[in-house]
């Protein structure tokens, strides 16, 4: 069993999650390759800057798995975000990635949890997320944690569109 502890991002992890970030965005969606709109959207995406920016304005948001004190996981919470299905606020789970080499070793169960918790407290009864309609082992995932589908909503991204599985789960 892996020794993983978590906590909430500091300016200080931007880079290795930047890092993070790209690394498991590849390694997730880039089968054919590193495509010019993969690269495109990973280098925007995910760049230290954006994610400096994620810590500095909503430090609250960023929840990283640490394994001897490096990041091996984060996730992010959106609570500016509406339901695309049901057109209503509901904080969303805009990404949780946890780095390969520690799939099934309960990292991505914890970030979840701790993801949970901190948006049950403040005061929310209901949690979004959306996955890829082809990644499967999200999805089975993501079903595992009593999350269910309500819809499919359409991803653009430069040139290809891509649909998503809107996923949501009534927090305890």
């Amino acid at each position: 069993m892996t020794k993983v502890s978590y906590r909430k991002a500091k300016l200080s992890d931007a880079l290795c999650i930047s890092i993070l970030l790209k690394t498991v965005y590849i390694q997730t969606y880039a089968l054919d390759g590193i495509t010019i709109e993969f690269a495109n959207f990973i280098t925007k995406r995910f760049s230290l800057e954006v994610i400096e920016n994620t810590i500095n304005q909503n430090p609250n948001n960023l929840i990283v798995a640490y394994h001897n004190a490096n990041p091996i996981g984060v996730a992010e919470i959106s609570y500016a975000s509406k339901c695309p299905i049901k057109n209503i606020p509901v904080p969303e789970l805009s990404k949780l990635y946890v780095m390969e080499c520690f799939n099934g070793t309960g990292v991505g169960y914890g970030i979840l949890q701790e993801v949970e918790k901190e948006v049950s407290s403040h005061g929310f009864k209901k949690i979004n997320l959306e996955v890829y309609l082809e990644n499967e082992r999200a999805l089975r995932f993501y079903k595992r944690q009593g999350y269910l589908a309500i819809g499919t909503v359409a991803c653009q991204m430069e040139t290809n569109t891509y649909q998503n599985i809107i996923l949501n789960k009534v927090l305890n």
